[in-house]
């Protein structure tokens, strides 16, 4: 441990819908807070399916997972997966070939508890929807990110989710003090706004009332970093990275300004008139 935490911080990202990007924001988010000096452990709940091993470049360092600690065939040691790029960074995959219902509540807890006496922060990346798995990801969350696109489906469906986290929890069944929440607003483009194709930042925080982390925008880079194994935020060059680090900042307790929110690209109208006053200047 490297002293900074007294008790591990249990972090889930989650949505309503499939496709938001949780599992890039997971990967990132994990990677993000391992560079800042935190050991980090990220916890692939999607059981049946599994990507976040894809996205963190291990999927061929797989041997146990996640199912396999929970019915006593191995143990965590042996489950965890060390990033190549970060020492302080640890991949618990799912399984690919175990039905969803592998995953027990309490067994989910008990490692979770394993976990918390090595690590700073456990990054639960929660399958779409209110499945058993997207529950148990969320039900021993400290904080959650809830991670949105700019249409009216993906933010309704977050809604829902809110609703959730704050009266199915651990937390909430304890009375306890509520998960704290954050919205990442994914895949997000001005000009898009601009021309009415997507809701803007504002429409979406006017329909959530969440404080938000970041904005990720539109970007190739996600892409081309999932297709190469490699958490987008490891690429410092691309817009996509630079806003998951500020996001990351944010979440640390860092003021910064949000980015990428504005169309930084002038309109022709803008650009024929800037023109035009050159000339006139010259």
């Amino acid at each position: 441990m490297n002293g900074k935490h007294v008790v591990a911080e249990i972090i889930v990202v989650t949505s309503g819908k499939g496709g938001v990007g949780k599992t890039t924001t997971s990967a990132a988010f994990a990677t993000g807070l391992a560079q800042r000096g935190n050991r980090t452990v990220v916890i692939d709940f999607d059981v049946g399916l599994r990507n976040l091993d894809l996205i963190m470049g291990c999927e061929r360092r797989v041997v146990y997972d996640f199912v396999n600690v929970i019915n006593g065939d191995a143990t965590l040691r042996q489950a965890l997966i060390k990033d190549k790029r970060y020492d302080n960074l640890f991949i618990l995959p799912a399984s690919q070939t175990r039905d969803k219902d592998s995953l027990d509540k309490e067994a989910v807890g008990r490692i979770l508890n394993e976990l918390k006496q090595e690590f700073d922060y456990i990054v639960c990346d929660s399958p779409a929807g209110i499945e058993r798995g997207a529950f148990l990801a969320m039900y021993y969350a400290d904080s959650a990110i809830v991670v949105t696109n700019p249409e009216v489906s993906s933010v309704r469906d977050s809604d829902r989710i809110l609703g959730i986290l704050s009266s199915k929890s651990k937390r909430a069944e304890e009375g306890s003090e509520h998960i704290k929440e954050h919205l990442l607003l994914t895949r997000y483009s001005p000009t898009r706004v601009e021309r009415g194709e997507m809701l803007s930042v504002n429409d979406v925080l006017d329909i959530l009332s969440v404080p938000l982390l970041g904005v990720i925008p539109e970007s190739q880079a996600v892409l081309r970093a999932s297709n190469s194994g490699t958490p987008v935020i490891v690429d410092s060059e691309s817009d996509a990275g630079q806003a998951y680090t500020d996001a990351v900042a944010r979440f640390l307790g860092e003021d910064r300004p949000h980015r990428f929110i504005e169309n930084t690209k002038p309109s022709l109208l803008k650009r024929l008139f800037t023109k035009k006053r050159e000339g006139v200047s010259a």
